[in-house]
């Protein structure tokens, strides 16, 4: 068997392979772990008990972290006259229309979230196959088709994250950073796990969540008793 290098070995100790800890001590373990010189992201991953190559099961869907994501957002709008204004005025980091895709279209993508008002999906859905890969297709169901830009641009710089099931019924995103408070990650992961349940999609047949894990960028993952997040 492979040894571990002795940073691993020392983020692993304490940590039983297996076990399935309460979200407190399991954050407390995470946060105990991140000891890079960064401040590192705090991770959940959870696996779900569907097959995402089946419509009926797909799981998609946006979560409000109640405490933000740590993160610095970027965001990109698709709009034009009094949307592109409303949306400078938001915070929005990119705005334009044509001027915009031909920029997207050559692959320069300087956003980290993109946002447009429906009467440009027309000419945003020739992007596919460039923003599509990255997961960056606006869509109204996670409310990034809006006319509303103002409150889309807000929700994106305030720490509304994303998620969509992969391939192997995995879905995983950043709630936080090792400098947030314990009781602030845990609030994160609770938030992240009930909008994972409430997307529950009408095809999923017996256990839905699987699995829950948290870890920081640098860490080693922590399982997560479902029942200790009081919304599983």
């Amino acid at each position: 068997m492979t040894k571990l290098p002795k940073r691993m070995q020392k983020s692993h100790a304490g940590v039983e392979a297996g076990k399935a800890y309460g979200l407190d001590e399991a954050v407390k373990l995470v946060k105990e772990r991140a000891i890079a010189k960064f401040d590192e992201t705090i991770e959940v991953s959870m696996n779900l008990g569907v097959d995402p190559r089946h419509a009926d099961q797909m799981v998609r869907g946006v979560c409000n972290l109640p405490n933000g994501s740590g993160r610095k957002v970027r965001v990109g709008v698709f709009a034009k006259g009094p949307k592109a204004e409303e949306a400078k005025k938001a915070g929005a980091d990119v705005v334009g229309a044509e001027d915009l895709f031909e920029i997207v279209n050559k692959g320069t993508i300087d956003f980290d979230r993109c946002i447009a008002t429906p009467d440009m999906m027309g000419l945003v859905g020739r992007l596919g196959k460039v923003l599509g890969p990255r997961n960056m297709m606006p869509n109204p169901k996670v409310g990034t088709v809006t006319m509303d830009v103002t409150a889309a641009v807000k929700a994106a710089k305030g720490g509304a994250v994303e998620f969509r099931v992969e391939k192997a019924g995995i879905v995983q995103a950043g709630v936080g950073k090792a400098s947030f408070s314990a009781e602030q990650i845990a609030q994160n992961v609770r938030a992240f796990v009930d909008a994972v349940n409430k997307a529950k999609p009408a095809g999923a047949k017996g256990t839905y969540v699987k699995k829950i894990s948290i870890s920081s960028t640098m860490g080693p993952g922590v399982k997560v008793d479902a029942a200790s997040t009081g919304t599983a």
